[in-house]
Formats: structure tokens, sequence, C-alpha cells
């Protein structure tokens, strides 16, 4: 009886972190999230703290072209976030989510020292420009440059672990098979989204004043102890935490599943070609007991669930058989079923992109624009770098309205358990970005003209701000910072919940692959416009030293018009998609 007890108190499939089985009572819950919320808040003002800043480090003290700091900039961020594939892949596979944050933090620590010790040493940086001739400035190079591109990637592959760690270890803390664990996972996804905004928020004010004002040593050392202070604040946690146990590749199921049905659609292993001994018959042992031969409904129900593949994506089905043409592609139903959930998601992520190809622009043009402004608060002069704090203040005021007020509104208005589903989530994100693009090109034509009627339309010189206050710019931040935060926390838990088990933090880690994607996608666009619009008589619509001469709100309107028609396409991929738990179509 006693081992019974024992052994339904026993969390199936998890352990804790001395690799013993994870007990109900002990492990999970709420207590073990919050350690990851506020570990959290460490690391994301850690990463943001230089990201937002790092374009005027790589100009002014490094000597890069104003375009070299900026792909500088975008490669870094992207290749940060595209290495949340690879933190996501390690934590399913070999290690568990717990182990890959605490490496991953030891190498973000390490590349930030790497970077405070030449941001402090002056014969680590290139000499300074010459004060006679402002423009003859030396570029960093050879080991210097190699100490710069160390640290930065260092900082870019912990970063990367981080990501595509942390988030599916908070949400592992509860169980997402009761509706209670379902409703304390989307909260967890909320907060985990107010909590980056809360490091988001002392990185662009506090820390880029220190930067700005102090010196970006002291920038990259807050930076520094800001993800040292994590590491023990994540490990006063590890005795609540629950981890999933490592399993098989998600990536070598996913290859085997569709090489094996590409193989098997050729071959034929039967005259009508369809796939036999999918579901297992009954017992026909004459010697069957009583008990046995009275196997309930549910039972064969249950059976019939897990071993005969859905009809969606008929395609792969090809993959069950019982001659494999090699025992290494041999596949279950479940398997198969589980390749089938990621495909589904793949049309959701793709859709995303380009909602994250908007939020992009918050660090470029948008910025730029800025800087033309009239920056001033009273006395005060606000950075243009420190411009994100809009749409994290927004973010900070809405996500706690949305999980307590909104959310528990809808669940009653619409007697569900989700109240706003998780692609509905991603498709007000969709929407609001939209409508930023177009507040973004009307807000570029009020500015134009108050360049026109100030005379300083051909001024190239932000020594003297247009006559106008950055404030118009705060509109759009604040549509698309309203965006971000429907968006983000809609992906991470959609892919959370509705991918297979084995494959969540691999799942999760695209939504963040989607903001570097969107990254790359920015530098495409841009690249594609300027070829497009530039010829012998006119210039491009983004090139030029002078803002007021670029067309910047076409491309606006551009952005506007690709996003909405994205948004169409997410519609037909959105209203087609199943929900697996439930099985119910999306609304």
């Amino acid at each position: 009886m006693e081992v019974e007890e024992h052994q339904s108190n026993i969390w199936e499939g998890y352990v804790d972190w001395r690799n013993k089985p994870a007990l109900r009572n002990r492990h999970g819950g709420m207590l073990a999230a919050s350690f990851v919320l506020g570990v959290e808040i460490l690391e994301n003002l850690a990463y943001l703290a230089n990201a937002s800043n790092l374009v005027l480090y790589m100009r002014h003290y490094m000597h890069f072209s104003p375009s070299q700091s900026a792909n500088n900039v975008t490669n870094f961020m992207g290749t940060a976030f595209l290495l949340a594939l690879l933190g996501g892949f390690l934590s399913d596979t070999f290690f568990t989510s717990y182990h890959i944050f605490l490496t991953s933090a030891v190498l973000e620590f390490l590349g930030l020292n790497i970077l405070t010790i030449q941001a402090r040493s002056p014969t680590l940086k290139p000499p300074e420009c010459d004060q006679q001739v402002n423009s003859i400035c030396q570029q960093v190079e050879g080991g210097k440059a190699a100490i710069l591109f160390t640290g930065l990637y260092l900082v870019a592959l912990g970063v990367g672990g981080i990501k595509g760690s942390l988030p599916s270890h908070g949400a592992e803390q509860f169980d997402a098979s009761t509706p209670r664990g379902r409703k304390q996972i989307s909260t967890f996804f909320n907060y985990y989204v107010f909590c980056l905004a809360c490091g988001a928020l002392i990185a662009v004010t506090f820390v880029v004043w220190v930067e700005d004002n102090k010196g970006w040593e002291w920038g990259f050392a807050i930076s520094t102890i800001s993800i040292f202070v994590s590491i023990p604040v994540f490990l006063a946690g590890s005795s609540s935490y629950r981890m999933k146990i490592p399993s098989e590749s998600p990536l070598t199921t996913i290859f085997k599943v569709v090489v094996a049905a590409s193989l098997n659609s050729c071959i034929h292993r039967n005259p009508s070609g369809a796939v036999v001994n999918m579901v297992p018959s009954p017992p026909s042992n004459p010697n069957t007991t009583s008990r046995e031969e009275e196997a309930t409904e549910e039972e064969i129900k249950a059976v019939i669930e897990t071993e005969t593949p859905s009809e969606s994506l008929k395609f792969l089905n090809n993959a069950l058989t019982n001659k494999p043409i090699h025992p290494s592609l041999e596949c279950t139903a479940q398997q198969v079923e589980d390749v089938k959930v990621v495909v589904k998601m793949l049309p959701i992520f793709a859709c995303t992109i380009m909602l994250n190809c908007c939020l992009a622009q918050l660090s470029t043009f948008s910025v730029q624009q800025a800087a033309t402004m009239n920056t001033k608060l009273g006395s005060l002069k606000f950075p243009p770098a420190s411009l994100p704090v809009f749409p994290v203040l927004c973010i900070m005021i809405l996500a706690p309205i949305y999980d307590h007020i909104i959310i528990p509104f809808a669940r009653k208005a619409t007697r569900t358990e989700m109240g706003i589903s998780h692609l509905q989530r991603i498709g007000i994100g969709l929407v609001l970005s939209t409508i930023a693009m177009a507040v973004a090109a009307l807000v570029e034509v009020k500015r134009k003209r108050v360049a026109i009627e100030s005379g300083l339309f051909n001024e190239t010189s932000n020594n003297k701000p247009l006559p106008i206050t950055f404030f118009w710019i705060a509109l759009q931040y604040l549509f698309l910072g309203s965006a971000d935060l429907f968006s983000l926390a809609g992906l991470l838990e959609f892919f959370f919940t509705e991918a297979p088990i084995k494959m969540r933090s691999l799942a999760t880690s695209l939504s963040w692959a989607s903001l570097a994607m969107g990254y790359y996608l920015s530098s495409v666009i841009v690249s594609v416009v300027n070829s497009v619009t530039g010829s012998s008589t006119h210039t491009s619509w983004l090139s030029g030293s002078n803002l007021n001469h670029h067309h910047l709100e076409s491309f606006y309107w551009l952005m506007c018009v690709l996003n909405g028609l994205n948004f169409v396409i997410y519609l037909f991929w959105a209203s087609r998609y199943k929900y697996r738990a439930s099985g119910r179509s999306s609304e």
C-alpha cells in the first residue's frame, strides 16, 4: 500500500536536481517558477544593457563605419536568438534545461568579462580618432578585433542557451495535463514577458545612462554582475525544481519519419500500397483469462488512439509499416503523430517572422527618427537608445491587466478554458504591428513637414533638432510594444503546450528563432528596396546621410502592406489548425 502511494506521488518522466524521481508534493509549482522569473529579470538586463546601445560602441569606440556597426549588431542579435534552437535541442536531448542554463550563464559571464576588460584597457582598443582630422579613425583589427568578437559571440552563445532553456524550464514546473496546470502555464508566460520588460526597463534607462556618461566599461561591468548574480538566484530554487528527463533527439525523430515516409511511398508493401498492421489486433489466444476478455471500451479506445495515425498529413503515415527498409527507419504511430504536430506548427511560426521584422524597426529607423527630434524632457535630455522604454512600460502595464482582468472576463464570456486562444493572441499581435507601421508612416510625414516648415530639411547635423517632440515616435513604440506582448507570450505558450513533450524546449525556441529571422528579413527588405528604387536618375528610398531625404514613410507603408498580407495568410493557416489537446479547430 505504501509502495503504491509512493509511486502515485512521483512525477513520471521528471527528476530533481540530484537526478532522483521528482515528487508531486515537493517539486514544481509556482514557488519553483518564481525563481525562473527572478532570473529572467537579471538575464535580460545583462543582455539588453549592451544590445540596445551596442551600435554606438561599435561606431565611436571600435571605429566601424555606420553600415558595418549596424551589421555587426544585427549579426550579434540574430545569432544570439538563433542559438536558442541549439539550447532547446540540447535541453530536450542530452541534458536537462537546468544544466543548460547554468552552462550558458557561465559562458555569457565569461564573454562579458572579456568585453569589460577590453573596454577598460586602452591598449586593447584602437587608437582614438585624430583630433585635428576627425574623419581619420583606425578601425579595430587583428588581435583586438579577435578579443571583441570572441567576447561578443561567447555572450551570444550564452544568451541563446538561456533563451532556449529557461522559458521551458519554468513552464515545466506545472502539470500541463490538468486545467489548473494549463492556466498556471498561461500565467507563467504572461509574467515571463513581464519580467523580460522589467530587465529591459533597467537596461534602457539606468545602464544606457551609465554607458553614455560614465563609460562603457561600467556598462559591461553592470551586465557582468547581473548575469553572475542570476546564477546563485537560480541555484537557490534547485530543491524545488522538477526537470524533464532528456530523451531521443527530436531532430532524429523528424528526420527518421520524413525519410521513412518518402522511401515507403515509393515502395509499396502490399498490392494496394496501404500500410499494414498499424493497429494491433485483439488477443486471439483461447487461454486468455476472462479479465483480459472483458477489456473495457475505454481501454480499447485508448489503444486505438495511441496506435492509429490520424487522417491529416497522410503522406507521413507511409512511415508506418511492419517491414521497414532498414531497422533504423522503423517508426511508431506516436512518432508519426509528433512529427505531424511539428509540421502543422511551422506555418504559424513562418507567419510571425514578418511581425518580428516590424519589431526590428524599433532599434533601427525609429531611433534615427528620434535622434533628429527634440528629445528633451524639461532639463533632461532623453537618449535615443532609451526609446524602447515606451514599449517596455506598455508591456509592464498590460501584462498584469491581461492576466488578471482580460483573461478571466474572456473565460466567462466564451466559457472556454483559455478565454483567448494562443492563435488569437498571435493574430492580435499581427494586427497591432500592422497598425504600428501605418502610424509610423503618418508620423514620418508629419516629421518631414515640420523639417520643411522650419527650414531644417537639408540639415544633416543632429545638433539642430527639429521643433517637434520625440513623443510622436512613442506612438509606434506603444503599438509595437503591445504587439510584442500578445505575440511573444502567445507564441511561447502555443509552442510549449502544443509541442510533443519530448520536443518542448526546441519548439519553444522557435519563438526566439522567429525574432532572429525577423531581424535578418529586415536587412534583406532594406537591401531589396534600395536596389529596386535606386537608379541613375533617382536615389534609393533609404540611402544617404540625411534622413529627411529618405522616403521612410513609403518604406513604412510597404511594411504595413506586407504585414497586412501576412495576416491574411496567417488567418488561412490559423483557421485550419486543430489544437492538439482538444482536437477542436482554432477560433
